[in-house]
């Protein structure tokens, strides 16, 4: 069946850099979408990244952009988000998420239908 496992989170100040790996079994990255949300305390959950794994085209959040880049590695099964310049307001726990089968919709906006249990970012000031 289908897992996602999320890895790489953690406490770091701001201005630092973390990436979060999403480790996939069950499918293969090769048609697929693929996105990474967050949800902070109080908040609803926010889309931040995604990534179709067969064209690799990508979208972001406008808080993100330019700080935040999603890949993937298809040898490992893997996607990534590779986050820089972090805020404070970053702070959220971090889910990966997978649309599997694509629905030939656009990765950012489709609904993901497999979740990651989170990996929890805290950015200090």
């Amino acid at each position: 069946q289908v897992q996602l496992v999320e890895s790489g989170g953690g406490s770091v100040q701001a201005g630092g850099s973390l990436r979060l790996s999403c480790a996939a079994s069950g499918f293969t990255l090769r048609r697929n979408c693929m996105g990474w949300f967050r949800q902070a305390p109080g908040k609803e959950r926010e889309r931040v990244a995604s990534i179709s794994t067969g064209a690799g085209t990508t979208g972001y959040a406008d808080s993100v952009k330019g700080r935040f880049t999603i890949s993937q590695d298809n040898a490992k099964n893997t996607v990534y988000l590779q986050m820089n310049s972090l805020k404070p307001e970053d702070t959220a726990m971090y889910y990966c998420a997978a649309e599997v089968p694509w629905s030939g919709s656009w990765c950012y906006q489709v609904e993901y239908n497999y979740w990651g249990q989170g990996t929890q970012v805290t950015v200090s000031s």
